[in-house]
Protein backbone atom coordinates (compact mmCIF):
# COMPACT_ATOMS: atom_id res chain seq x y z
CA UNK A 1 0.00 0.00 0.00
CA UNK A 2 1.18 3.37 -1.11
CA UNK A 3 2.37 5.73 2.14
CA UNK A 4 2.33 2.83 4.66
CA UNK A 5 5.39 1.32 6.54
CA UNK A 6 7.09 -0.80 8.85
CA UNK A 7 9.23 0.00 11.46
CA UNK A 8 11.50 -3.08 12.39
CA UNK A 9 11.92 -4.08 16.09
CA UNK A 10 14.85 -3.74 18.00
CA UNK A 11 16.84 -7.20 17.91
CA UNK A 12 18.27 -6.68 21.61
CA UNK A 13 20.11 -8.92 24.00
CA UNK A 14 18.40 -7.67 27.31
CA UNK A 15 19.57 -8.66 30.99
CA UNK A 16 17.33 -8.82 33.49
CA UNK A 17 19.42 -6.12 35.40
CA UNK A 18 18.78 -3.91 32.07
CA UNK A 19 14.91 -4.98 32.07
CA UNK A 20 14.70 -3.93 36.01
CA UNK A 21 16.59 -0.48 35.19
CA UNK A 22 14.25 0.18 32.20
CA UNK A 23 11.35 -0.38 34.09
CA UNK A 24 12.32 1.64 37.20
CA UNK A 25 14.01 4.92 35.05
CA UNK A 26 10.61 4.37 32.59
CA UNK A 27 7.78 2.45 33.28
CA UNK A 28 8.23 -0.12 30.49
CA UNK A 29 10.13 -2.78 29.47
CA UNK A 30 12.29 -3.36 26.51
CA UNK A 31 9.74 -5.56 24.52
CA UNK A 32 7.76 -2.62 24.62
CA UNK A 33 10.22 -0.06 23.85
CA UNK A 34 11.61 -2.05 20.59
CA UNK A 35 8.18 -2.49 19.78
CA UNK A 36 7.43 0.95 19.84
CA UNK A 37 8.43 3.71 17.84
CA UNK A 38 6.98 6.79 19.62
CA UNK A 39 7.77 5.57 23.31
CA UNK A 40 11.08 4.91 22.07
CA UNK A 41 11.50 9.30 21.19
CA UNK A 42 10.07 9.66 24.54
CA UNK A 43 12.39 7.37 26.12
CA UNK A 44 15.73 8.98 24.26
CA UNK A 45 14.27 12.64 24.79
CA UNK A 46 14.09 11.91 28.24
CA UNK A 47 17.64 10.47 28.49
CA UNK A 48 19.03 13.36 26.44
CA UNK A 49 17.87 15.90 29.01
CA UNK A 50 19.29 13.94 31.96
CA UNK A 51 22.51 13.81 30.35
CA UNK A 52 22.47 17.50 29.48
CA UNK A 53 21.20 17.88 33.41
CA UNK A 54 24.11 15.89 34.34
CA UNK A 55 26.92 17.40 32.19
CA UNK A 56 25.48 20.81 33.33
CA UNK A 57 26.18 19.28 36.83
CA UNK A 58 29.72 18.33 36.32
CA UNK A 59 30.50 21.73 34.55
CA UNK A 60 29.67 23.44 37.87
CA UNK A 61 31.32 21.30 40.36
CA UNK A 62 34.51 21.63 37.65
CA UNK A 63 34.04 25.60 37.72
CA UNK A 64 33.70 25.59 41.73
CA UNK A 65 36.45 23.17 42.51
CA UNK A 66 39.16 24.82 39.96
CA UNK A 67 37.57 28.54 39.59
Amino acid sequence: MKGWFTINTLDLHVTSEMEKAMQLSHGIGYNEYSRNLDLRIEVEKERDKEHEKCNKMVLDLQRKIHG
